[in-house]
C-alpha cells in the first residue's frame, strides 16, 4: 500500500527543533547530543541544521561550549516554518504548488480536493509550534489545541 509521507529530512528537521526546544536557551547543543538522543545520522543533520541557520531559524556557537541552539522562542517557530526552509513551499500535489503548473488545470475536476486538503495542512503546519510538542508524547497527541482541532 502507498502513504503519503513525510519526507526523511523534514521529520528529521523537525525532531532537531523540538528537541532543541526542549533544552535551555542558554545552553548549545552539538551535534553528536542532538543527533544520539533523536536517532538521526549525524551527516545527515549536519546538511539539515545547516539549513536551517541559513533559513535563520538555528544559529550556531563555535568554541569549546559551542552547538547550536534555536533564534526564536519554541513558540516562535511553526512547523510550516521548519518544513519550508528544508523542502520550500509545501505542496500537497504538483499542482498545488506556487505556480498553479498543471496542463490539466482547465479541465480538473480534482483542483477543488486539492485546494482544500492544501488550506488544512498548511493551517495545521503554520499553527502547530514547538512549544506544543514540548509535552510529553501521548499528552501531545491527546491535549495539541494544534492538532485536536484538525480532528
Amino acid at each position: 500500500m502507498g502513504i503519503m509521507q513525510i519526507p526523511r529530512r523534514v521529520d528529521y528537521g523537525l525532531r532537531a527543533a523540538i528537541y532543541l526546544s526542549t533544552q535551555d536557551p542558554d545552553r548549545s547543543c552539538s551535534l553528536a547530543e542532538i543527533a544520539k538522543h533523536q536517532g538521526i545520522p549525524r551527516k545527515f543533520l549536519e546538511k539539515i541544521i545547516q539549513s536551517l541557520i541559513r533559513s535563520g531559524l538555528v544559529k550556531s556557537k563555535r568554541g569549546p561550549d559551542g552547538g547550536y541552539t534555536l533564534t526564536k522562542s519554541p513558540d516562535e517557530i511553526s512547523f510550516q516554518d521548519i518544513i519550508e526552509s528544508l523542502e520550500g513551499p509545501i505542496a500537497v500535489n504538483v499542482c498545488m504548488d506556487q505556480h498553479l503548473s498543471c496542463d490539466h488545470l482547465p479541465l480538473c475536476t480534482m483542483m477543488g480536493v486539492w485546494s482544500e486538503i492544501q488550506r488544512e495542512v498548511v493551517d495545521i503546519f503554520a499553527r502547530t509550534t514547538l512549544a506544543d510538542l514540548q509535552r510529553t508524547p501521548c499528552q501531545a497527541l491527546m491535549t495539541s489545541s494544534s492538532l485536536s482541532s484538525a480532528a
